[in-house]
């Protein structure tokens, strides 16, 4: 019988004969996703582009809700079965229209693969007054994720990818001011913490969802130098970060360690349709395969046992239902 992975209870490699070099056409090779749809936010560029030609090159038909329509149309122009939808993840109303539109052709969802997401910028608030980070990285997952809800259930056995990043190490999250309103904005704990929501998110919707025969899984797809990810990062940043030195130049050994777009998406497309995974859900995933438990480390790969936490998976739920005002029931 399938297990929680709270406290990281099946967080371990299970040898997928994958690694940080595999690329997205390995993963999918020998696997045929005729017949079944997917929609990938953020998926008219970066890893999110490169994850839909592989879905789409093995079969499925890919849905690629965009704040940019313009841009997505370009930049998915003459990939056959991708279907193109407006949706701005910084807006609330956008990310309910969008689901409306799609439960209403009647179609099941075998994979929903929550991509899109921002990365160390300025304090911004949406709407609600949510902080930025927090609103897209999380509560967009959360609200697509729970509109789409019988949608999932109804295709026996979809699969949701929430891509989350080392950046999870940055900070755990905070309960008592997620929104900075009583402690100085700092994007990197802004980041932090929106990205371990990623992992208590898909730690408490895997449980929840076993009973209807929908897996989770968080991803960390590596560091991508060829990505928009960063592009509002001051150059500050990425000194402290030791990424660069003075002038801007990026330091030889952090160029080495980077990988392809293709290698980035690798992750996140064998979540998605992997056979290996069959009975193993709410782990995070990284350089393709099951993550390994983060020790104390600093410079620890894997993931942090806070991120994994039952008591604080559970809270976050309640916690995204209040912000968001939607009450998402499993069953």
């Amino acid at each position: 019988m399938k297990q929680h992975n709270y406290q990281g209870a099946l967080q371990q490699p299970i040898g997928s004969g994958f690694d940080a070099k595999s690329t997205s056409r390995e993963v999918i090779k020998g696997i045929d996703l005729m017949g079944k749809i997917a929609i990938v936010t953020g998926g008219n560029t970066g890893i999110g582009l490169e994850t839909v030609k592989t879905l789409a090159s093995a079969g499925a038909t890919v849905i690629v809700p965009a704040r940019d329509m313009e841009k997505a149309g370009k930049n998915l122009q003459g990939i056959a079965h991708v279907e193109i939808e407006p949706m701005d993840l910084m807006d609330p109303a956008s990310i309910d229209t969008f689901a409306q539109k799609f439960l209403a052709s009647g179609r099941p969802l075998h994979l929903l693969i929550n991509n899109a997401g921002i990365m160390w910028v300025p304090l911004r608030r949406d709407s609600r007054g949510i902080e930025s980070q927090l609103a897209v990285n999380h509560l967009a997952q959360f609200q697509l994720t729970a509109r789409l809800w019988s949608a999932l259930k109804n295709a026996n056995g979809a699969r949701v990818i929430n891509v989350s990043s080392h950046g999870h190490h940055f900070a755990p999250f905070n309960f008592y001011d997620p929104n900075f309103e009583h402690r100085d904005y700092e994007t990197l704990q802004g980041y932090g913490q929106s990205k371990t929501a990623v992992n208590l998110f898909t730690v408490e919707l895997d449980n929840r969802a076993r009973a209807c025969g929908v897996s989770a899984y968080s991803v960390h797809p590596g560091s991508i130098g060829e990505t928009e990810l960063g592009r509002e990062a001051p150059l500050e940043l990425f000194i402290k970060m030791g990424f660069c030195d003075e002038q801007g130049n990026m330091l030889p050994e952090v160029a080495a360690s980077l990988k392809t777009i293709p290698q980035g998406a690798s992750t996140t497309v064998w979540c998605a349709t992997s056979p290996q995974l069959e009975g193993i859900g709410g782990v995070y995933c990284e350089d393709t395969d099951v993550a390994v438990l983060a020790s104390d480390s600093e410079m620890s790969n894997g993931v942090k046992s806070y991120s994994l936490d039952e008591a604080d998976a559970k809270r976050l739920w309640s916690l995204s239902e209040e912000l968001t005002g939607i009450k998402f029931q499993i069953l």
